[in-house]
């Protein structure tokens, strides 16, 4: 059932998984994208590894707070963006506070991935683990195809329908090709995610704060929190060099590749990312 907390001045909706004498971990989704993109029995098996685990929207998406009053950002103009990512690691260190968690394990996806960067720098004492999932850096260090540009930025849809066949166009685009397309999961979860909340401005604040975010690798570089970065290989939206430029940054970081994943969470790797993410936190821990 989900919940919610204040968290750093807004609204957070969060849900929760397994045992609350568990590891403590929270996943952070990526762009756009409501928590429920962490699939529930993804987050079972996190639990079952020995986690409780904690997934939530961010800012401007699903249930918590969105920025209405701020409107669309200009891209390329003078026009100021309306938060950053450090904002939204701030909600992250937020949320940890109002669930009594003095620190947690993190996993971050995509632009999760970065929150949960900037998280571990800002934040230090407040992560046991880092895992950055099919994200980056900066910008830079992995520019897009131009399919997977052009997908991105595709006017929003108008109906219900209409963000259902969006999705489907958008993941066949950036999924991954070496695994079938689940049509149905899409289908679902952007049905879901249009009944939740569809608000196609609040991802384009999300994306300005992306694109106005200072380069972290240098700040990486400062780390001394155990890492872990997962990519795959043939990532269009986030690029392998993405992946690699993250585990080059963060002092002893592994890096694990996977052939055929594009930029989503293929089914059958569900049991080497709960696998590589038990035995980082487990070490952690130890």
């Amino acid at each position: 059932m989900t919940q919610r907390a204040s968290a750093n001045g807004i609204e957070i909706a969060y849900d929760t998984f397994g045992s609350s004498g568990g590891r403590p971990l929270l996943l952070v989704m990526g762009l756009g994208s409501q928590m429920i993109h962490w699939d529930e029995e993804l987050c079972e098996s996190l639990a079952d590894a020995g986690h409780h685990v904690v997934r939530f929207d961010n800012r401007d998406v699903g249930e918590s707070t969105h920025f209405h009053d701020h409107g669309i950002p200009a891209f390329g103009g003078n026009g100021q963006v309306p938060y950053l990512l450090d904002d939204m690691a701030d909600d992250t260190a937020g949320l940890l506070d109002a669930l009594g968690w003095e620190s947690a394990h993190v996993v971050g996806a995509s632009m999760g991935g970065m929150i949960a960067q900037l998280l571990a720098v800002r934040h230090p004492h407040r992560v046991r683990s880092l895992t950055s999932i099919m994200s980056t850096p900066s910008p830079g260090a992995a520019r897009p195809t131009e399919a997977a540009m052009a997908a991105l930025m595709a006017p929003p849809a108008s109906d219900r329908e209409g963000a259902i066949q969006r999705a489907l166009a958008t993941w066949k685009v950036i999924g991954s090709p070496g695994y079938p397309i689940n049509h149905e999961r899409i289908t679902r979860l952007a049905g879901l995610s249009y009944d939740r909340c569809f608000d196609p401005a609040g991802s384009t604040r999300q994306l300005a704060a992306i694109m106005a975010s200072a380069d972290r690798a240098p700040m990486l570089k400062e780390l001394t929190v155990p890492a872990l970065v997962l990519h795959g290989e043939d990532d269009q939206l986030v690029p392998l060099s993405g992946g690699i430029a993250t585990a080059e940054a963060i002092p002893g970081a592994k890096l694990i590749t996977f052939p055929g994943m594009g930029h989503d969470l293929p089914r059958p790797l569900w049991p080497e990312f709960v696998g590589a993410i038990g035995e980082l936190t487990a070490a952690a821990e130890g």
